[in-house]
């Protein structure tokens, strides 16, 4: 028999923080910041609607280091504390209801969308594969800008700090600088940022080193299991990075995986079977692993869609936080329903195609909408029409007339990408 008291406990964190439950709201890029970059009030308000659904923490999509490198239209931009108030009344509104925030952090490297980055920057000058020319092909970075952009990642965690924030996430998975350092097919230098996995794996421990330096918050890390690329970064490398960190004072690190090239972390999963609902997370397996290597605590993310599902991870011991997004995209209230035995599972959503490129535009058009909607103040609309939500990025005016909502707050934003 299951021990449902697991998801309601506390977890001290590596340097004494805690965690108030086992619950996590994992990254979603919101794209609601304005347009200088700054969380919008529409930001703060889907906070503190997320903040008051019972999961203990809550990661923020990705906030970007460099005002010159952006992953989407809508990013929040931290170059320094130009906006602290802002950043303040997002950290208060997450908070107020007692969960815990952390910011995620990040350089999109060469994954920047060519209309915002015309010559993006990576460890080495090879473009993205398999994206229909969405990304130009990228300048490798010169040894003096890598140290510079480890300066930008520590600059953004002193502004989060003195923001209120709970802690910082570096996101190292999904294909984005850090991502791209790390995988042998990106990073093809041989100085000493490259040229064997020690190499590779430096731009990340420095950028870990000069973080844990200047901050006294958590900080943690979001790494890829593997890119799922033949000759890329795979798992007996990613599990030599866990190695090399687990002394550097990380707080928690979360296990997913895939890139823009090798989509693997997006896909849908809607458990009928019961192995498949006791065993539901993506990255399950790599996890438990990782646990027989490092000490640092765990938060697996990807698939998990039900109580069970959970509870039995936790069971393992390999897992110490379960992390979920887009169910709460869609369901606000769904942490507190699970801690509580309202709920057994998050309410199934079937709005793919079948078409694999198609689905990752449909779906994630269709959860930006769900965060639109809330963060407007509005209840989230799981009978939403995929066809709506995908007009809706690139015509919303018309949509608008369908929700009754003015066309001012939804301004037209680049297709959509893939979540963080």
């Amino acid at each position: 028999m299951q021990d449902d008291s697991l998801l309601q406990q506390t977890l001290t964190l590596t340097h004494g923080a805690s965690l108030p439950n086992r619950i996590a709201k994992s990254a979603m890029s919101e794209r609601l910041g304005d347009a200088d970059g700054r969380p919008s009030p529409e930001l703060v308000r889907l906070y503190e609607r997320w903040g008051a659904g019972g999961t203990g923490l809550l990661i923020t999509g990705n906030v970007m280091v460099d005002r010159s490198a952006l992953g989407e239209t809508g990013n929040v931009i931290i170059e320094d504390a130009r906006d602290l108030d802002a950043l303040s009344a997002w950290a208060a509104g997450a908070k107020k209801n007692g969960a815990r925030v952390w910011m995620q952090i990040n350089h999109p490297g060469r994954q920047s969308p060519r209309n915002l980055s015309p010559q993006p920057v990576a460890p080495s000058a090879i473009g993205v594969r398999g994206t229909g020319g969405m990304f130009a092909t990228p300048r490798a970075l010169e040894a003096s800008e890598i140290e510079a952009i480890v300066q930008r990642f520590a600059t953004t965690a002193r502004v989060a700090e003195q923001a209120g924030f709970d802690g910082v996430q570096i996101h190292g998975a999904h294909g984005y600088l850090v991502s791209q350092f790390l995988s042998p097919l990106s990073n093809q230098r041989d100085d000493a940022w490259g040229g064997d996995a020690e190499r590779r794996r430096r731009f990340l421990i420095e950028i870990v080193r000069a973080i844990r330096s200047a901050v006294n918050i958590s900080v943690g890390l979001k790494l890829n299991s593997a890119d799922f690329q033949r000759g890329g970064f795979d798992e007996a490398e990613s599990m030599a990075v866990l190695e090399a960190l687990d002394g550097e004072g990380l707080d928690l690190i979360e296990i997913s995986g895939g890139t823009y090239e090798s989509a693997k972390m997006f896909e849908e999963t809607n458990p009928t079977h019961e192995s498949s609902k006791r065993r539901e997370a993506f990255f399950l397996d790599y996890v438990e692993k990782a646990r027989a290597r490092i000490s640092t605590p765990l938060l697996l993310t990807g698939g998990f869609r039900t109580r069970a599902g959970m509870v039995e991870a936790l069971e393992g011991g390999a897992v110490d936080v379960v992390g979920m997004a887009r169910p709460i995209a869609v369901d606000p209230e769904l942490p507190a329903r699970l801690l509580s035995g309202e709920s057994s599972a998050a309410q199934p959503v079937k709005i793919a195609t079948g078409i694999k490129k198609l689905d990752a535009v449909i779906q994630g058009a269709w959860y930006q909408a769900q965060i639109d909607r809330v963060g407007r103040g509005l209840e989230p609309k799981p009978k939403l029409s995929r066809f709506i939500a995908f007009i809706k990025y690139f015509m919303p005016r018309q949509v608008s007339r369908l929700e009754a909502v003015p066309a001012a707050a939804a301004p037209l934003r680049a297709a959509p990408g893939l979540r963080p």
